[in-house]
């Protein structure tokens, strides 16, 4: 009766995820292409050059409406980061002006950046942004690459749990800055909106193409692409979201080699205890 009941448990749990609001949902949301990245998989790392050239993006394009308030700007030259000398992350960080105070006077001062400071805000408030932005607030990008995802349904996230699939988010990044097409005939885009294919909330997005072939110039020979240019900011924004990926993996590895021999081990003590013990 007990094993009828869990079984009949079970299957009822399986049919409503396979009719329920997730399932729903994924067969409603845009379908997001896997991409190939560097960081993927249990021993991925990130690309030191494609991660400062994503800052680069992020720098010349993406800093004029979006901030990256939770990422300290010392960030880019530690070990798990973009690599970049201490010299070039005390230039980048003296570029940006920081308002600081109150000073003696009791007033609030500009100084030039730090390498402890955190990236400064576009804007001084959401107020502002908005109003800059027709209406619209553009997201923090700090975690944006954690945060926004096109999560698969059941069965499918059953498979990405056991092929280790984590890129969901910079797919999803990767996708949006890619898909941007005319509105196919007989539909009408409300004012100041654009048709995005891969777009969660709808086709309509209010932040324009943000990125065009040539905008930026690459010193390293790297094609100055749609394409190289969303995935390189894509990685980059996977980094600022999960800046400890490979530190996070190489112990993951070494937890699982250490439970294989570990349980070998158990599994051998138990044969002598009970070798000489008849059953």
């Amino acid at each position: 009766m007990t094993i009828r009941l869990s079984l009949a448990l079970v299957l009822g749990l399986a049919g409503a995820a396979l009719t329920g609001p997730s399932a729903s949902a994924a067969e409603g949301a845009p379908h997001i292409p896997k991409e190939s990245w560097s960081f993927s998989g249990p021993f991925g790392h990130y690309d030191p050059a494609q991660l400062q050239r994503g800052f680069k993006i992020y720098q010349e394009v993406c800093s004029a409406c979006h901030s990256m308030e939770y990422v300290a700007i010392r960030t880019l030259g530690s070990d798990s980061g973009p690599y970049f000398s201490e010299a070039a992350v005390k230039e980048i960080a003296s570029g940006y002006q920081i308002e600081d105070g109150p000073n003696d006077q009791g007033e609030m001062y500009e100084r030039p950046g730090r390498p402890s400071d955190h990236f400064p805000p576009p804007f001084p408030n959401e107020e502002s942004a908005r109003l800059a932005n027709g209406g619209a607030y553009p997201p923090d990008l700090s975690l944006i690459a954690k945060a926004r995802a096109a999560h698969a349904g059941f069965p499918w996230f059953v498979f990405d749990a056991l092929t280790q699939y984590q890129e969901a988010g910079p797919d999803y990044i990767y996708a949006l800055l890619t898909h941007y097409e005319e509105a196919p005939e007989g539909v009408e885009l409300s004012p100041g909106m654009y048709y995005n294919t891969a777009f969660l909330s709808g086709n309509q997005i209010a932040m324009p193409p943000p990125l065009s072939d040539g905008q930026v110039e690459y010193t390293d020979g790297t094609p100055e692409t749609v394409d190289q240019y969303a995935r390189d900011i894509s990685a980059f924004l996977m980094w600022a979201a999960e800046p400890k990926l490979e530190e996070r993996k190489q112990v993951g590895f070494k937890v699982m080699v250490f439970l294989v021999v570990f349980a070998g081990l158990l599994y051998f003590t138990k044969r002598k205890i009970w070798s000489d013990v008849a059953h």
